[in-house]
């Protein structure tokens, strides 16, 4: 059973920063493929930054986060983070996490809500 524990959602004005954290547990061989997804009610979930393979990993991120989110993570406690800079009200949704090892596993999602 693996479990993905979120943390660091919360309401901020735009400029602001926020960090998720996002903790895996149970029986995992590697962590090596996880990342950032949200979601707004009525649209798709969308990616937002992911980091896979060995470390440093290699990162990706949706053009909208470029430079604004940095995604990282520690390994040896199998956990990802995703610092959000200069934060937009466009940026306001659910944020889950996701490990793919052998299957897509999802957090709860946090909410972040960026006032104008």
């Amino acid at each position: 059973q693996v479990q993905l524990v979120e943390s660091g959602g919360g309401l901020v004005q735009a400029g602001g920063s926020l960090r998720l954290s996002c903790a895996a547990f149970g029986n995992i061989m590697s962590s090596e493929d996880m990342g950032w997804y949200r979601q707004v009610p009525g649209k798709s979930r969308e990616l937002v930054a992911r980091i896979t393979g060995p470390d440093p990993g290699r990162t990706d991120y949706a053009d909208s986060v470029k430079g604004r989110f940095t995604i990282s993570r520690d390994g040896a406690k199998n956990t990802v983070f995703l610092q959000m800079n200069s934060l937009k009200p466009d940026d306001t949704a659910v944020y889950y996490c996701n490990l793919n090892w052998f299957r897509d596993y999802w957090g709860p999602g946090t909410q972040v809500t960026v006032s104008s």
